[in-house]
């Protein structure tokens, strides 16, 4: 079937492989704003801070949040 549409093993490869980096990229922020949201912060303004720094940096905001905004959390 596969070889009938002209792909060989390193193209499906680079398909899997851009198929995890997109899953991965969509996953990390999802997670990262659930655990915003269900959270409480210290400041009134913090949970919408990080919301906004992972929502338009992503990837780098999600873990700009896992590095530096969890330590501002509600015990």
């Amino acid at each position: 079937m596969l070889a009938l549409m002209g792909l060989g093993g390193q193209e499906l490869i680079l398909i899997f492989v851009a198929l995890f980096i997109l899953a991965v990229g969509l996953l990390v922020p999802i997670i990262a704003l659930i655990d915003i949201i269900r959270s409480d912060f210290r400041g009134s303004n913090d949970k919408l801070i990080w919301v906004i720094v992972v929502l338009f940096l992503n990837i780098i905001g999600a873990v700009l949040y896992w590095a530096i905004g969890r330590n501002q959390r509600v015990a």
